[in-house]
This record gives C-alpha cells, structure tokens and sequence, in this order.
C-alpha cells in the first residue's frame, strides 16, 4: 500500500468508508495542545520501550477504504511503521473531539477502528475534560471506562455535594491505566490542568 500519493495534497483528507473527508487545515489551539500533551506523555514513557508513541499528523492505512489521521496512536509493533505511515492496526489510538468530527470519531471511524483491530480507544473531549476508553471485544468496541478532570477548584465549590456523597468521589479514577505497558498510568491532571 504505497501511500505517497497522499501526501501530494496540500489539504489534509481522511478516507473513511471509502469516501474522502475534507479535514480542517488548523485545528484551534487546545485540540493541539492536548493531542500534544497525550503524545508527549505516551512518548516520554514508552522511549527505549516495545512500542512507539506517534502524534498528530502520522498518517494510518487500516485497509484500502479507511485511512485515518489520528490524534496520537501507540503501536507495539515495528513492522507496521513505514517510512511515511503506519499500515495497520495501531495498538491504541486516540482521538480528541471537535464539534465537526465527533459524530465521525464516535461512528464510523470507531467501527472501522475496531474491526481493524485496535485494541484500545481513547476519544478525548476537552469540553467536558474527560476521556472514554474502549476495548476491543470481538471486532466492535466496548466502553470500559470514562475518566472525567475535575480540578481542585471545582471539588472545592462542590465540598458539601463531596462531603454528602464521599463513597461515589472515592470511587472516581484520577488515573488511566495504558494497558500496553503494565505499570503505565496518565493522571488526568496531565492531560487537563493547563
């Protein structure tokens, strides 16, 4: 699958279904920053390690009709990055929303994601601070987790709401687990605090 066709354009496209998606040239400034924060977490942790933390603007050829952009991805397997993409299945892939992708980041390319065998999912969404993981069961993705942020201000302008329901706020995960490396975990405060 030699893609350097591609890369001639000077519009960034994403092929989903077989169908060319226009992507936006610029992505607003927190989509970046955040995308970059996961990335730049996933690749501090993983250097020297199995897997490659990729970001932003790595083209991924799943199969001839889905060939994606991701936000960020991390793939355990060497064989699948090329020169100027990575055909294949990534190991986990991520996604941060924005008002003109969501429905596509939580439709058809999550489909396309898991009947390629993605193992896990992250859709990020700057607007409610939170990140929901899914796995892989079977070809079709199962969601596993929802991570939400809430900062030290917010838990303290809820105190008394806190105070009336401790046992739910001490069940709240502060950390995500990435599954790919034992001992490998991202505090949501990491991701959002900036």
């Amino acid at each position: 699958m030699d893609q350097a066709a591609k890369r001639d354009y000077p519009i960034p496209f994403e092929l989903i279904n077989g169908k060319v998606v226009i992507m936006s040239p610029r992505p607003r400034v927190r989509h970046a920053v955040i995308a970059g924060t996961i990335y730049r977490l996933f690749a501090n942790h993983l250097t020297g390690k199995r897997c490659t933390a990729l970001p932003d603007g790595v083209d991924l050829i799943l199969d001839e009709k889905n060939h994606f952009i991701p936000d960020a991805m991390i793939v355990c397997d060497p064989d699948k990055i090329k020169d100027t993409c990575v055909e294949g299945a990534p190991d986990l892939a991520v996604e941060v929303l924005s008002p003109s992708t969501a429905k596509r980041d939580r439709g058809d390319k999550a489909k396309a994601y898991a009947k390629a065998g993605v193992r896990v999912y992250w859709i990020v969404s700057i607007e409610t601070r939170s990140i929901e993981v899914y796995h892989n069961e079977d070809g079709r993705f199962e969601l596993a987790q929802v991570y939400t942020y809430y900062s030290e201000t917010d838990r303290a302008r809820n105190a008394e709401l806190l105070e009336e329901h401790r046992e739910e706020e001490a069940d709240m995960p502060y950390t995500i687990p990435v599954e790919l490396d034992p001992g490998f975990d991202i505090t949501l405060a990491d991701i959002f605090e900036n």
